[in-house]
C-alpha cells in the first residue's frame, strides 16, 4: 500500500485567513484545485474548499468577505508516512474530499485529493473510448 507522499501533491496553494474570498476562488480557479490551505504562521489553521466558497454562494455572502469567515477551521490532517488507505477512511468518514499533509512540527507538505487516492485503485488509466 502506498504512502501519502507517494501520491500527494506537493505544490500547495495557500492563503491567510484575512483574504478576500474571491481572490482565493480565483486563485483557485486559475491553478485549477478545489482546494485551498489556510496558512497562520506557517501552519495549517483551515481548508477552504469548493463547496465552501459555494455555501457563501447560496447565502449571497461572497463580496467583502474573508476567507477565515467560510473555511473549515482546524480540518483533519495525514502525516507523509501515512497510508493512502488511512487517508481514504478519513475522507469517506469525514464526508471531505481533501487533506492537509502535514509534518510532525505542523508544517504543511501538501494536499491529497480523493482523485489522487483513486488513482491508487485504478489500474487501467485510461479513459473510456480513448
Amino acid at each position: 500500500m502506498p504512502s501519502v507522499e507517494d501520491v500527494m501533491t506537493k505544490t500547495l496553494l495557500t492563503v491567510e485567513p484575512a483574504t478576500e474570498l474571491v481572490e482565493a476562488a480565483r486563485q483557485m480557479q486559475s491553478r485549477n484545485v478545489g482546494a485551498v490551505l489556510v496558512l497562520v504562521d506557517d501552519r495549517v489553521a483551515g481548508i477552504l474548499t469548493e463547496r465552501d466558497i459555494l455555501h457563501a454562494v447560496a447565502e449571497g455572502k461572497v463580496e467583502g468577505a474573508a476567507v477565515g469567515e467560510w473555511m473549515t477551521g482546524d480540518p483533519e490532517t495525514v502525516s507523509p508516512t501515512d497510508s493512502t488507505r488511512l487517508a481514504a477512511s478519513l475522507m469517506i468518514h469525514g464526508g471531505f474530499r481533501h487533506l492537509p499533509v502535514v509534518m510532525e512540527s505542523g508544517r504543511p507538505v501538501g494536499i491529497v485529493s480523493i482523485r489522487d487516492l483513486v488513482r491508487v485503485t485504478v489500474d487501467d488509466e485510461t479513459p473510456r473510448g480513448a
